[in-house]
Formats: structure tokens, C-alpha cells, sequence
């Protein structure tokens, strides 16, 4: 395979984009940052700035000529978007595409049954089809809920409102990632791209249970004034599917718990034993690390 050089980012902003952009600068490559005709986002100098109509083959297929690779972090919104985007990379004759995928493991069985991921399976439907006929190579980073945007926002828990929900008890192992490690991660995949070709690779800063998370958060920011919440599984999502079927649903209740249903649920392949960190240049994080991180979200 050729060497990755010029890289086009699609969707730089939001929480995971400019984590992306920075590793991708860092790790050397050209990069040309695809943004909407509307956008007034600005980008560091040293970033091409190419805006396109995601609706119309012809504008993303003029933005990705002379450019090796393709990385995708559209919001969920988005998604969709990404089928016209995957069809103007081969056009293009780009070689590699990495999906907006950056989560739980979509490609296990159960997962894939989740009603959120739909778009996601589309898109790799699409990039399955254009590998079989050698149009096209692609990788699918699954990374697990980004750790410290998610103790910072309430996700995994709220360190700042000493909060943490105990799905079914606290005590299933899951896998997950900071935003810094994430974008490392998919910059180090463009340069692994025969051990990266057509699959999925697996990354964490730590597999961890709510129930550690808690305790190291604890001893990070104090032991006072935390509350938990044992929270079921089952019965949160049956009540994101009823949500669902509302004629005005709440985002909240139906994204987020079929969200956490994918990550603390039984039987969804959240526990990344057999990882792609050392290829990639990760290193797990220990007890020190962890807590850390929680002191560092705590003061942001």
C-alpha cells in the first residue's frame, strides 16, 4: 500500500473533531478540513480549508481529488451524509475511509441490533461492498465512551456533581477512551494501513467498572458528598424504545439509553479484551493516570 499524506477531516468540530484534527497534525499529515458552505469556523494556519455541500456528489468529490484518506466524525445527525461522502472517495480514488463511527462495538451482533446504530451499519454496508471490489480500503475505530468528555459532561458520571449511575450494579467491565487517545489512535491507524485494512480496530485508555471508576474518582476529588444511583439496564431500555415511538420523542431519554445499553448492558461487547493499543501506540492508563484525568475534569 502507498504512504497516507493529505488527509481530509469531515466534521472537525463538535467534541470528538478537533481531538481528531490535532492528533493527525501531530502525527505530520497534510490535512484539509471539509466544512459546509455556511460554516464560519476557523481552523489553525496551517490547515486547508475546503467547504462542500454534503448533498452534492460533484462538490465532495472536487474537495477529495489529490487527497489519500478520508476520516469522518459527523455528528449523529450526519450520518447519513456519509453514504454520498463514501461514494465521492472512490470516485476520488482516495485510498483509505474511517467512518464517524468512534463508540461502542458496532460490530457486535447485539449492538448492531440497537435502533441508533442504523446509520452506522448503512455506512458500513457501503465501505464492505466498495472493499469487496477493490475500490476502496477502510478502518472502524471503536473506542467506547470518550472518558473524560463523559465524567465531564454527566455521561459516564459527573465528577463535578460527585454523580455516577450504577447500571445493574456497577460492576460489568467496559472499555473506554479520551478524546487526546482517540485522536492519536486514528492518526496512527493511517500509518499502519495494511494492519488496519477493511476492519475494526480496538482501542482503550482503560477496561474498567462503574464501580472502580467511582472509587478512583473518589480518592482523586474527595470522598464526600457522592451519590449513586443503581439504575436497570432492562428497564432503561424498554423505556427508550417506548420513547421512541412518541410523536415528539425526547432525545435524551431514547439516545442516551439505548447509548448506555450498548456500553453497560449485558452481552454488547464493551470489554475490549483483545485491543489494537499496542499497534497503535497506546498505553493503558493505571490508578495514577485515572485519577489524574478526574482531578483535571473536576478543574476544567
Amino acid at each position: 500500500m502507498s504512504t497516507i499524506s493529505k488527509v481530509a477531516l469531515a466534521g472537525a468540530t463538535g467534541n470528538l473533531g478537533p481531538a481528531i484534527l490535532r492528533g493527525l497534525l501531530d502525527a505530520g499529515f497534510q490535512v484539509t478540513v471539509l466544512t459546509r458552505q455556511s460554516s464560519t469556523h476557523t481552523f489553525p494556519p496551517n490547515v486547508n480549508v475546503s467547504p462542500v455541500d454534503y448533498d452534492s456528489l460533484d462538490s465532495l468529490t472536487s474537495a477529495l481529488k489529490g487527497q489519500d484518506a478520508v476520516v469522518s466524525t459527523l455528528s449523529s445527525l450526519a450520518l447519513s451524509k456519509q453514504l454520498l461522502l463514501v461514494e465521492a472517495a472512490v470516485k476520488a480514488d482516495v485510498e483509505r475511509f474511517i467512518p464517524s463511527e468512534f463508540g461502542s462495538n458496532t460490530i457486535n451482533d447485539k449492538a448492531r441490533q440497537l435502533p441508533i446504530y442504523a446509520d452506522k451499519i448503512k455506512v458500513q454496508d457501503a465501505l464492505q461492498k466498495e472493499a469487496d471490489a477493490g475500490r476502496l480500503s477502510y478502518t472502524i475505530v471503536v473506542n467506547g465512551p470518550f472518558l473524560d468528555w463523559g465524567l465531564q459532561v454527566g455521561f459516564i458520571g459527573s465528577v463535578k456533581r460527585k454523580k455516577i449511575d450504577l447500571f445493574d450494579g456497577g460492576e460489568r467491565v467496559f472499555s473506554t477512551t479520551s478524546l487526546p487517545s482517540i485522536g492519536k489512535a486514528t492518526a496512527a491507524v493511517l500509518k499502519h494501513l495494511e494492519e488496519t485494512k477493511n476492519r475494526a480496530v480496538y482501542i482503550h485508555d482503560t477496561a474498567i467498572t462503574l464501580k472502580e471508576l467511582a472509587a478512583i474518582s473518589k480518592k482523586a476529588v474527595g470522598e464526600d458528598g457522592w451519590t449513586t444511583d443503581n439504575v436497570s439496564v432492562d428497564e432503561m431500555y424498554d423505556n427508550a424504545l417506548a420513547e421512541m415511538k412518541r410523536p415528539q420523542p425526547n432525545h435524551n431519554v431514547f439516545v442516551f439509553g439505548l447509548l448506555k445499553t450498548g456500553i453497560w448492558g449485558e452481552g454488547y461487547g464493551a470489554h475490549y479484551e483483545r485491543n489494537d493499543n499496542a499497534l497503535l501506540g497506546l498505553k493503558e492508563f493505571g490508578d495514577a493516570e485515572l485519577q489524574e484525568l478526574v482531578v483535571n475534569v473536576a478543574k476544567s
